[in-house]
């Protein structure tokens, strides 16, 4: 059965925000390790990726072939054609149409949403929805696994990953990784079936 990892990408304070950094000097002709571990590394193993609204919308702004920019660095144009030809799934109520290609629009309760993945053909599902689908998977215990990108930052704004939760989710520490920028990279297995 297809395997469902959810990627967290968090600053210290539990922000699911992109903050900006002091100035670089370096030009990236190349993918960073940690970058390249989160995603080169699993081009062919990942085969569908889920997306809350705003997320998918983002993304297909961002990161679709379409949004090249002149001169861009050449390993970001193979991250484009991945998105572009990986199944996508954007989860949303409101959204009826789409025209990024190898898109479906999926509205519903969520662990049956990911259960009908699993059963369908394909590699592994990752979830890249933002804190508000990444907090429901971890609220549910619906994830084989979550990788939490944690840059160091405390930010005080954007979307929060962290409300009261009614239950507990533990989950077991597998690898870490640090990253170019002093972020980590900590990647657990969900523990499944314990009851505190």
């Amino acid at each position: 059965m297809r395997k469902v990892t959810a990627n967290v990408y968090m600053t210290l304070d539990g922000r699911g925000e992109f903050p900006k950094y002091p100035e670089k000097k370096r030009k990236l002709t190349e993918p960073n390790a940690l970058f390249r571990y989160m995603w080169y590394d699993r081009f062919d193993d990942v085969t569908t990726v889920v997306m809350g609204r705003r997320s998918f919308l983002g993304h297909q702004r961002t990161w679709s072939e379409k949004a090249v920019k002149p001169g861009e660095a050449t390993w970001l144009l193979d991250y484009r054609r991945y998105l572009d030809r990986v199944e996508k799934i954007c989860l949303s109520h409101r959204l009826k149409s789409t025209d990024w290609e190898n898109s479906r629009i999926l509205s519903g309760d969520l662990a049956k949403i990911l259960s009908k993945l699993k059963r369908e053909k394909g590699g592994n599902i990752m979830l890249e929805g933002g804190p508000a689908v990444v907090r429901e998977c971890l609220r549910r215990n619906l994830a084989d696994d979550y990788w939490f990108f944690v840059m160091p930052v405390v930010y005080g704004r954007g979307p929060r990953y962290w409300d009261p939760m009614k239950t507990q989710t533990t989950l077991n520490l597998i690898e870490t990784k640090p990253g170019e920028d002093k972020e980590i990279m900590l990647h657990y297995e969900a523990v499944k079936g314990f009851s505190p």
